[in-house]
């Protein structure tokens, strides 16, 4: 789950950031489930997910790595690249990391019951041991291992900690050529839905 990478597209505001946040832990039509930003967030979420789908520099990662990864390969590059984006933090923000992932769990916690109920549980591992564990490749290869006995049929997802190192320089450059373009999709795509609708005349 990139999670680092969803929070930090997000913008400033708090509901489009929480729904973006859930995006992974609510499926189908979203009908009038939640608030109107919080279901845009969530939209948002998925508007990302379908540009990294289709974007040049995330699909060279996933061609980088090994056949036996299948489909997964796309997991594994979301967890890379939320590696690579928090040790590379000072690079897009201003805003210490630490400061960051303390000022934005107030912003989810304080919207918490809006959360899907399996979400809420892990609030506190994900916030605590998940996202701080990010910075080192160790950490993803832990968060990999974990992945992989969650999923009940058989998968190749404890090998991605070393999948990470054996192409690390290589994903780090795909990378940098991603973030820029999500963020710029990102931002466009915040200021149409919020830009105001005007109506020409017959």
């Amino acid at each position: 789950m990139n999670y680092l990478f969803h929070l930090f597209l997000s913008g400033d505001d708090p509901e489009i950031l929480v729904g973006n946040f859930m995006g992974d832990f609510v499926k189908g039509p979203l009908g009038n489930s939640y608030p109107p930003r919080l279901r845009q967030g969530i939209e948002l979420h998925r508007r990302i997910d379908s540009f990294a789908r289709d974007q040049v520099h995330f699909n060279h990662s996933r061609l980088r790595l090994g056949t036996q990864f299948g489909l997964y390969r796309g997991i594994l590059v979301d967890l890379y690249y939320d590696h690579f984006l928090a040790q590379s933090w000072s690079q897009w923000s201003q805003e210490p990391l630490d400061d960051y992932l303390g000022r934005i769990r107030l912003v989810v916690e304080g919207q918490r019951f809006l959360l899907p109920e399996r979400l809420q549980g892990i609030l506190p591992i994900i916030f605590e041991e998940m996202l701080p564990s990010y910075l080192e490749p160790a950490g993803i290869g832990r968060a990999l291992e974990r992945m992989s006995r969650r999923v009940k049929r058989a998968n190749p997802l404890a090998g991605g900690g070393a999948e990470l190192i054996r192409h690390y320089e290589g994903l780090r450059e795909d990378f940098l050529g991603f973030l820029p373009e999500a963020r710029q999709f990102a931002e466009k795509l915040a200021a149409t839905e919020t830009a105001p609708h005007i109506v020409t005349p017959l």
